[in-house]
């Protein structure tokens, strides 16, 4: 049976869930390599709440320091095909500062490593991930346009550097293989725990949402599939209609079933939480819909004209060339949108809407 932890806290005392989270799941750390991985979607104010918060990532420095590994190193691969954009993406959110010092750009080194032939014979890994003999994984509790949640599986995809999740969102060529990716990504290292920050949240259209919900927790556990669960759990979701929670429990991966879960805490459904627009994930057993969103009827980025500054970002990194350049806004081509969203993660202004 699998445990998450669901500990009260705040930016101010969370070292204290920190702390309890490594006593009730305890790693012998002495000695060791280890990668610590938050949510660093893209370059942003931590008070925006797009990545891991920077306190959460300091207690758990301190908290690993303290067990004597032989090495720590503190890194993401951030959502933006620039490797130049890593180190400014943990500078502006404060995360290199809560690094002390233990920071690495990781994806300036990777290795090849076999994947599904169905979409990728190989994908490129970031090295410190294969190097690593323990990796704590840092999600942060955020609603997801295209997966519903973006959790403890879907942090692992930060795995891949550069211009590798583009590549792979385009492979895919639909959410419902999407969902098949994300669990393959994270297969290829499942990191020892998983530790979400949860003080502040993102409900709505995320995850680069303005919507932020103060919920006050620290959730713990060293199983993914049982950590995404509570979280979807929490947030008024079934966790059984999510695809990637049904093809982890396919692999043998863990359970979403809350009554296989042991619950350290209170599990509590956050009142009229907001989850995304309609998707394929939650609406898993309507077929009419299903339909629909199959042939790309329901949902589609669109570019606010009071919020787009026309940087052109969007459309330089679409993984299949949809978006282009009309009177300074960006306009989708929906014959070749894939439904993937990139453009809404990377837009710092949060022009990029889905309807």
């Amino acid at each position: 049976m699998s445990s998450v932890m669901i500990h009260p806290a705040s930016y101010d005392n969370v070292r204290t869930a920190v702390d309890q989270a490594f006593e009730i799941f305890p790693l012998e750390l002495q000695g060791k390599r280890v990668l610590i991985k938050p949510n660093v979607l893209r370059s942003s104010e931590a008070k925006e709440g797009i990545v891991t918060h920077p306190a959460v990532l300091l207690a758990v420095v301190e908290k690993v320091e303290a067990m004597r590994p032989a090495s720590i190193v503190v890194g993401d691969n951030p959502g933006l095909v620039s490797y130049g954009a890593n180190e400014e993406a943990f500078s502006k959110t404060g995360l290199l500062e809560a690094a002390k010092g233990y920071y690495q750009n990781i994806g300036n080194d990777s290795a090849k490593v076999d994947f599904n032939p169905d979409f990728m014979p190989t994908v490129s890994i970031s090295q410190a991930v294969l190097d690593a003999d323990i990796i704590i994984s840092l999600p942060k509790f955020k609603t997801h346009g295209l997966t519903v949640i973006t959790g403890a599986i879907k942090n692992s995809y930060g795995f891949l550097p550069g211009a590798q999740k583009a590549k792979l969102h385009r492979a895919a060529g639909s959410a419902e293989r999407f969902h098949e990716i994300l669990v393959d990504v994270f297969q290829l290292r499942i990191p020892d725990l998983f530790l979400v920050d949860a003080v502040v949240g993102m409900e709505g259209n995320g995850p680069a949402s303005p919507d932020l919900r103060a919920i006050g927790l620290i959730l713990a556990s060293d199983n993914a599939v049982a950590m995404d669960a509570v979280m979807a759990t929490m947030m008024g979701c079934q966790p059984g209609q999510l695809r990637s929670l049904q093809k982890a429990k396919e692999k043998g991966l863990g359970d979403y079933d809350l009554n296989t879960i042991e619950l350290i805490g209170e599990l509590r459904r956050i009142p009229d939480f907001k989850l995304p627009p309609i998707s394929g994930e939650a609406n898993l057993g309507n077929e009419f819909i299903q339909t629909a969103i199959h042939s790309r009827t329901i949902m589609q980025p669109h570019a606010d004209p009071g919020l787009c500054t026309g940087c052109g970002t969007c459309v330089d990194q679409c993984p299949v060339s949809a978006l282009s350049m009309i009177n300074n806004i960006p306009r989708v081509n929906v014959a070749q949108c894939i439904t993937c969203f990139c453009c809404q993660e990377i837009c710092a202004e949060k022009a990029i809407t889905l309807r």
